[in-house]
């Protein structure tokens, strides 16, 4: 393998983000960073992982915190989850190649040389489908929690990046879970990488 590089993935709730990546990691033999990240801060801040982020003890409290990001609280102590979290990203892209799901990773690691930023997204319908069928909700509670994660994420990330998360001018690659499904984005998306980086 050549240089390092970094894959910066945000997504939209309900539209698989999270299992995608992790299987883009498994198939291209890469780290990959998500709730691990949060853990790290909890450590460097010496704060229980409570504070930023529920163990996920159950589905309620799991749901509620992606709500939040890294943590409640006031925008002092946010600040300084975000300035901890910060240093973990660059770290963790200095270290290896790696894939960083969230937290701002695209903004972060702006001025990295070999990165590729990607959002996935996918259409109402098929997020609601997802919640309900592979996260266990209900469908109530999934419509509910798609408006307020997405509206969490969004405010969080122009909060501290100064732009949409889903802003075309700084993403690379932009794809509809729901085209290919989980299996399928994650090839379209390892060959993009591969392609991009001479992984071949």
């Amino acid at each position: 393998m050549g240089e390092k590089f970094v894959v910066t993935i945000a997504r939209q709730f309900g539209s698989l983000g999270r299992p995608i990546a992790r299987k883009v990691s498994e198939k291209l033999g890469i780290e990959y960073y998500d709730r691990d990240i949060v853990e790290l801060t909890a450590r460097n801040l010496n704060l229980p992982v409570s504070a930023i982020s529920d163990a996920e003890e159950s589905a309620k409290s799991a749901f509620f915190n992606m709500n939040y990001p890294l943590g409640m609280g006031t925008t002092a102590i946010q600040d300084s989850i975000f300035a901890a979290q910060r240093k973990i990203i660059v770290n963790l892209a200095e270290k290896e190649s790696c894939i960083i799901v969230g937290r701002c990773a695209d903004h972060i690691l702006r001025d990295c040389k070999n990165i590729i930023n990607v959002f996935i997204y996918a259409p109402y319908e098929a997020r609601l489908v997802n919640c309900v069928e592979r996260l266990d909700m209900r469908p109530d509670e999934a419509k509910r929690m798609i408006a307020s994660v997405d509206k969490a994420r969004e405010s969080y990330h122009r909060h501290y990046c100064g732009y949409s998360m889903s802003d075309k001018d700084y993403k690379h690659v932009m794809l509809d879970s729901s085209l290919l499904g989980v299996d399928g984005t994650c090839d379209v998306l390892a060959d993009v990488i591969k392609k991009k980086f001479n992984l071949e």
